[in-house]
């Protein structure tokens, strides 16, 4: 089983987990720029942590064959901070870089009239940039956070079927389905989605479009999640082709719209300026 994982936050994670998800099946990784827990105080902090998902962290995967890419943005919690919106000034830089691959994690936290303004002004740097966009929808109200981001997609020169909408559960895939934008699922051990109610999902509205990702983070989370997802499709019916389409070969049609994905890992670099995962020894 080959998995992609499309939503996993790396940089909160340990190395000991990239060598359990690499021996899970995990090859290729997207990890959108997030809210870190801490808040930020200015976009400095941003720019260095940008940096990092476009050096450290793919190299760290690297040593664990694993190929990482990334999507960038201003994240909908921290869209309400004054400190952190000049930020916006500064993506166009990044967005250009190869191994960004969308314009994400962007959404809704709160439904916030600051948000609105962020959401549509990263809609259309993706527009800007041939960039797809992964889209958070709210862990509150969400059907209400559904429609609020839809009619932002509509009104944005982004297509619909440019954006995954992430976060999904029983009572948002309908009307995202019938929407055209890709389909999101984050499988969590106690919030979100878990195994069964995803395995449901997909029964009910079919592999087309849908990607399953694990959102694994400093919070408790799995970053297995997805091989377990393929496991219990196995047993309940579905064939190998549908596992391999929802884990595999949907997230590599949705992040190649970037004209980025470079899923080779074959050669990794020893060091990152200088840096290496090792401690001690010879």
């Amino acid at each position: 089983m080959r998995i992609f994982d499309p939503h996993i936050h790396m940089t909160s994670r340990t190395t000991d987990d990239y060598e359990a998800m690499h021996a899970a099946g995990v090859r290729a990784v997207v990890e959108p720029s997030f809210w870190l827990g801490q808040p930020r105080t200015s976009p400095d902090s941003f720019r260095d942590y940008f940096d990092s998902l476009l050096g450290w962290e793919p190299f760290r995967a690297a040593q664990y064959g694993i190929a990482h890419h990334c999507t960038i943005a201003l994240n909908p919690k921290e869209a309400n901070d004054p400190r952190c919106t000049p930020v916006l000034d500064e993506l166009p830089r990044y967005l250009v870089k190869d191994r960004v691959v969308a314009v994400g994690e962007i959404g809704y936290d709160s439904m916030t009239p600051a948000e609105d303004n962020a959401l549509a002004a990263q809609l259309q740097l993706a527009a800007d940039h041939g960039l797809p966009a992964l889209v958070h929808t709210p862990h509150r109200d969400k059907l209400a956070g559904l429609r609020r981001t839809l009619d932002a997609v509509r009104e944005s020169a982004l297509p619909v079927d440019r954006v995954l909408v992430d976060h999904l559960n029983e009572t948002t895939v309908k009307e995202a389905k019938d929407s055209g934008a890709w389909l999101g699922f984050s499988v969590y051990p106690d919030t979100k989605m878990d195994e069964a109610r995803m395995v449901a999902i997909l029964r009910e509205y079919g592999p087309d479009q849908v990607l399953v990702n694990s959102a694994a983070d400093w919070g408790r989370s799995d970053p297995l999640k997805t091989r377990k997802v393929g496991d219990l499709m196995l047993a309940e019916g579905f064939t190998e082709d549908d596992v391999d389409r929802v884990l595999w070969r949907n997230p590599v049609a949705f992040y190649g719209l970037s004209g980025r994905l470079d899923l080779d890992v074959s050669s990794p670099d020893a060091t990152h300026e200088g840096n290496s995962i090792l401690r001690g020894g010879e």
